[in-house]
């Protein structure tokens, strides 16, 4: 019950979305190429994906929307709803393998065979929306393995913690009327960047209402801005709601150094809110954290930056 999982696998690779694209393939061959020098390619246990079927899928995406995505995949669309979500012949079902992959990592490790996973997935997910594909997102990961926790498992305490640059609001929306989730985002402020959502009055409704929480950041914010968030708000909610289990969507696009973020963290940030989360889970969930990648698209920091937040999860 000391492993940690990892989910990579060269499949998720053939999600194609053209030239130019900030999220590519090589994204994955990063992450691989980080794991591989710390080490934890060997020492982590690998995750086998299969991929989630249709029928538990609507538990977050509405029928229709799912065979809108797989014919345009199959008559070779560039794009489903948005040009930014590009996609090729094989992306509808890289995206049920991805998902599928993410729900066994979640149910490996609220069965104790794994303490803790990270999940490196193509396409990523917390833009997706029931009916819609938003921002490169095409199936809502995160949410997917959320209801996998309050269906099979009745969980009824899940946090849902994410710190990629944009505000998720694929997973705010599928949770926005759930007390069973806490959904948590740090983000760029909606008035400077994408998707326009996220802000600290979106705080739920109906039985839901307080079980949002978003944190945005004007332009340049720092790794101290984000410490004093987390010791201000994050962690005070945490305990307050005491979560059973913790899914992390992260991206590395709050980076400095991101392409199309526009905050200002460093490598360091990352490391101590991965640390900082792993203490919150040993209080409250047992530990329990399945971590799913979301954005980032400097190369490099996302290799350092997903292998140090691997080596951490792994102890």
């Amino acid at each position: 019950m000391t492993s940690c999982g990892i989910l990579l696998d060269e499949r998720f690779k053939r999600h194609t979305t053209g030239h130019g694209h900030p999220e590519r393939p090589e994204r994955l061959d990063a992450v691989r190429e980080g794991l591989a020098e710390a080490g934890l390619l060997e020492t982590c246990v690998r995750i086998e994906p299969v991929p989630l079927a249709e029928t538990l899928i609507q538990r977050v995406h509405a029928r229709d929307y799912l065979v809108r995505l797989d014919a345009a995949c199959r008559q070779a669309y560039p794009y489903i709803d948005v040009p930014d979500s590009a996609i090729g012949p094989e992306s509808y079902e890289i995206a049920k393998l991805a998902a599928g992959g993410v729900v066994k990592a979640t149910r490996m490790v609220a069965g104790g065979e794994l303490k803790r996973a990270f999940c490196a997935v193509r396409p990523p997910g917390h833009h997706a929306e029931r009916d819609r594909s938003m921002g490169f997102c095409l199936l809502n990961n995160v949410a997917l393995a959320a209801y996998a926790l309050k269906d099979e498992l009745q969980a009824d305490r899940i946090l849902i913690l994410d710190w990629d640059v944009h505000h998720c609001n694929g997973t705010q929306h599928t949770f926005y009327h759930d007390p069973s989730v806490l959904v948590i985002s740090l983000h760029g402020h909606p008035n400077y960047l994408y998707p326009g959502t996220g802000w600290e009055e979106e705080t739920g409704e109906d039985r839901g209402r307080g079980y949002t929480m978003n944190i945005p950041f004007l332009p340049a914010a720092t790794d101290e801005m984000y410490r004093q968030a987390f010791h201000d708000r994050v962690i005070p909610a945490i305990g307050r709601f005491a979560p059973q289990f913790v899914l992390l969507s992260v991206g590395y696009d709050a980076h400095g150094d991101d392409p199309i973020g526009n905050l200002d963290l460093t490598d360091e940030a990352f490391a101590w809110m991965t640390e900082t989360m792993i203490g919150l889970a040993e209080a409250h969930a047992d530990g329990r954290i399945v971590s799913v990648l979301e954005g980032g698209y400097n190369l490099g920091v996302l290799k350092r930056c997903a292998a140090e937040h691997v080596r951490l999860l792994a102890g």
